[in-house]
């Protein structure tokens, strides 16, 4: 079923969207809620939440892709949900990955509340905007999904020692270009 065909059974208010949203996208957003959150039931609520989320917003949405738009909802509730069971502890993958792009955003608040700010989501758009596609998937999947280095190399056909090279110098670029758009080092 295409993403148009399941959009339209959300408009007829069809339950069936769920199931057809589920198959097609839901390796997806249990990938995303999984890198997060790392734990079998916290991801299982995650994913029914994202569902439900896609069931409110859909109508008056019709979001193209669909896939990014049910794995936006996922990430954005499964943060959510690693912050409130993280409030006094670590979680390494996630925060690693955090721990490495705050390097690069130093001086603008935490990667947390840096990701939320409209104005530096503008300039790192316009970064992503400057790199190349495998590039940009690199940064994408390790910072956005929060991918493993491991995962990220099987999925570039690389080794592991290669992409932790190319996402430093990318998060040293990315230092830079905020720098040159008048972000604080």
């Amino acid at each position: 079923m295409t993403d148009t065909e399941i959009i339209d059974l959300f408009y007829e208010r069809s339950e069936q969207a769920i199931d057809e949203l589920a198959k097609k996208h839901g390796g997806a957003v249990e990938r995303v809620a999984w890198n997060i959150l790392g734990n079998e039931q916290d991801v299982e609520e995650c994913v029914n939440d994202t569902w439900l989320g896609a069931w409110n917003a859909i109508p008056p949405a019709r979001p193209s892709p669909l896939r990014t738009f049910v794995c936006k909802i996922a990430h954005n509730l499964a943060t959510r949900r690693y912050h409130a069971n993280t409030a006094q502890k670590r979680n390494s993958r996630y925060d690693l990955a955090l721990d490495e792009l705050e390097e690069s955003l130093a001086g603008v608040g935490s990667a947390e509340e840096s990701w939320e700010a409209k104005e530096l989501a503008a300039a790192i758009n316009g970064f992503m905007a400057t790199l190349r596609y495998t590039d940009r998937v690199l940064f994408t999947r390790r910072y956005w999904y929060a991918d493993s280095v491991q995962d990220i190399a099987a999925l570039v056909e690389s080794t592991p020692n290669s992409v932790t090279v190319r996402l430093f110098r990318l998060r040293e670029k990315l230092k830079r270009y905020l720098e040159k758009e008048g972000w604080p080092a």
